[in-house]
Parts: C-alpha cells; sequence; structure tokens
C-alpha cells in the first residue's frame, strides 16, 4: 500500500470515535502550546486546532516514532491509529520500543511522534527559495504499552482501520497467539501542534524577471486497481470500501 506521506489534500474517512473507558472525551478547545511545541521559524505556519491535528492524523498512518534507546536517538516508522484524544502506535512484542516501554511502565517512555503529508512541491526562481507544500503533526508524550484487553482489541481495529476503514469488520480478528506476539503503544494527544505551508513560491522581487520556471508541482497517492490474491476462491468480490476500486 502507498504511503500516506505522499497524499492529497482531502481527509480521508474513518477514524475510530473514543471508547470508553480507555479512551477520553474529545474536547473542541486547541491544544495547550507549550515550549516543545512552539516552532522557532515560520511560527505562522504552526496550528494547535484540535480538528485540524485530527485531520491531519486521520488522512495517514505511517508515523515516525523517535525515542532514545541505550543514549542514542532512535526513529522508527511504524502504523497507527487514533481513537478520540489517544494514538496508538504498532509494533511485535520484541521490538525497541515497546521492549523499553515494557521496562518503563512508571513513568512510561518519553517519545516523539511524528506524521507528514507532502502536498506539492515548491519551484522558485532561486534554489534557496525552493520548498514543500506540506501537512505535519508531532506529538511529545509518553508511551505506555496497552495491557487492557478491551483496550488492545479495539487499538488494533482503528490500526487496520486506520490503513483501510471498514477492514476490521471485513476479517477475522487476532487469535489468543496472535495477540501474544503483538504489542500496542498508547500516547495521549496533549502536547501536539500541526504546521503546514500551502503556498506558491516565495521569490525575491529582483528574481522575477529570471528566466526560470517557477511554480508547484503537486503531489498526491494514487491507489491502483485492487490485485486478488491467487488462492482467493471465486465468487468473492472486491470490497467496496478498498481504495482504487
Amino acid at each position: 500500500m502507498a504511503s500516506s506521506t505522499a497524499t492529497g489534500p482531502g481527509t480521508r474517512p474513518g477514524s475510530h470515535e473514543p471508547h470508553e473507558p480507555y479512551a477520553p472525551q474529545e474536547s473542541h478547545e486547541p491544544y495547550e502550546r507549550t515550549a516543545r511545541t512552539t516552532p522557532s521559524r515560520y511560527r505562522d505556519r504552526t496550528s494547535y486546532d484540535r480538528e485540524a491535528v485530527h485531520a491531519i492524523l486521520d488522512a495517514g498512518y505511517v508515523c515516525h516514532l523517535g525515542f532514545v534507546r541505550d543514549g542514542a536517538p532512535v526513529v522508527l516508522p511504524t502504523l497507527y491509529g487514533r481513537i478520540g484524544e489517544r494514538l496508538y502506535v504498532h509494533g511485535s512484542t520484541g521490538s525497541r520500543p515497546l521492549h523499553a516501554a515494557g521496562q518503563a511502565e512508571d513513568p512510561g517512555m518519553p517519545v516523539c511522534v511524528t506524521v507528514t503529508h507532502l502536498d506539492g512541491i515548491v519551484l522558485a526562481r532561486s534554489a534557496f527559495h525552493h520548498s514543500l507544500n506540506y501537512r505535519s503533526v508531532v506529538v511529545h508524550g509518553t508511551a505506555r504499552r496497552v495491557t487492557d484487553e478491551a483496550e488492545l482489541t479495539a487499538a488494533l481495529d482503528a490500526l487496520v482501520d486506520q490503513v483501510v476503514p471498514g477492514r476490521a469488520a471485513d476479517s477475522r480478528p487476532p487469535t489468543a497467539k496472535e495477540l501474544a506476539a503483538t504489542a500496542v503503544l498508547r500516547i495521549d494527544l496533549a502536547e501536539v501542534s500541526a504546521k503546514v505551508r500551502n503556498a506558491g513560491p516565495g521569490d525575491d522581487p529582483e528574481d522575477l524577471a529570471l528566466p526560470h520556471w517557477s511554480g508547484v508541482v503537486p503531489v498526491s497517492t494514487h491507489y491502483g486497481t485492487p490485485i486478488p490474491a491467487e488462492n482467493l476462491a471465486p465468487g468473492i468480490p472486491v470490497p467496496g470500501y478498498l481504495p482504487g476500486r
């Protein structure tokens, strides 16, 4: 499946509504700005609007999880899903972040999660002003391993539906053995910011007469026609919820 780092401006539906008791109630208030969520450059592109943050998160399914392991920084790409004000990150029970989180249940493992969508390549007349149009979210927080069975089941459903909305209900649920081999980290959405650039090139006035093309090359995800498995039984139709159908 194509990575969500090249997705168009539309928001993909399918985010889960909060489930009690393991999902906190959603608020419509902006996220509180903190020292870690205040950028040093282009502050005008930064937003703490809750709905804007959720829309960027719901439009993708691949994130980068950063943490410190044995004194060194580590950044890993992985799947994620959102339920209300919580982000769930997928892993195996033998993975490094899950192992670290398991060793530090209280107070948990400090992490930074980033999600980025590339929407356009911005070409200016000068090399200095080349840029990208993008939507991104940065989440700072503490990752804790999900151990409650009901929350784990809901989190795994959310991870599946984050990639293909509706798929969790249209597939076999995990067995006890599979659940034992799968682990999920939970990060509360509290210290969060979004950053967006959606504009043309910022050419300097003295460069406007230069004979170089200037503009934006749009970037979007393309889903191909679904290809059935070679051993798929005849007569099973392509689900209507699949992208590219």
